[in-house]
Parts: structure tokens; sequence; C-alpha cells
């Protein structure tokens, strides 16, 4: 996708910062990527999952995830998978960062 990319312009935008507990790196990893793939092909408004780790500090990750609306973001805290993966990670997580925004045209 480029910035230019007319089909994701003005969609709800969520970006996520998390800091996660050393020794529980590589559990969070395989489990953010399963409930990102899992966004991405099954629910409608989720077009978008990305997931990025910092390679000189494994422990940060970055989400960077594009929506119809942010009723489409509210039906994904509410799925089945989220649900698992939230209650799963919980204890993992030292610190998180949640921003939501408008993609630009």
């Amino acid at each position: 996708m480029t910035f230019n990319d007319e089909s994701h312009a003005l969609m709800f935008t969520v970006v996520v910062e998390f800091h996660i507990q050393p020794a529980h790196v590589q559990a969070f990893r395989e489990a953010m990527v399963n409930n990102a793939r899992q966004s991405v092909a099954n629910e409608a408004g989720c077009h978008v999952f990305d997931v990025c780790c910092d390679p000189a500090d494994p422990t940060l990750f970055f989400l960077y995830e594009l929506y119809d609306s942010a009723e489409a973001f509210a039906i994904h805290l509410k799925a089945p998978h989220f649900l698992d993966f939230d209650l799963a990670t919980r204890h993992m997580v030292q610190s998180k960062r949640v921003r939501q925004l408008q993609r630009l045209p």
C-alpha cells in the first residue's frame, strides 16, 4: 500500500505500542501475529493489521491497524479471538499506548 492508495483514504486508524516483559516476548509475538491474522481474515471492517517489532529492542511491538470506522474497531474489541488474545497476554504487558487516528487521503 502506498500513501496515495485511495482505497484506504479516511479510514479509522489505530496505532498501538506495547512494551513486553522480556521473558514473554516470543509467546506475545505468536499470540499477536495470530490475533492480527484472524482480525484481517474474519472481520469485514478490518483491512490492515500490521505487527512490527523493533530489531534493537525485541520487547517493543508496534501495531498499525486500518478499519472502516470506529464502530468496526469496537466490533474488533469484542471479537472472540481478540478477547482470547487479551486474556492470554495481559500479564505479559509492561506498558501499552493506544492512539486512534484518521488516515488522510
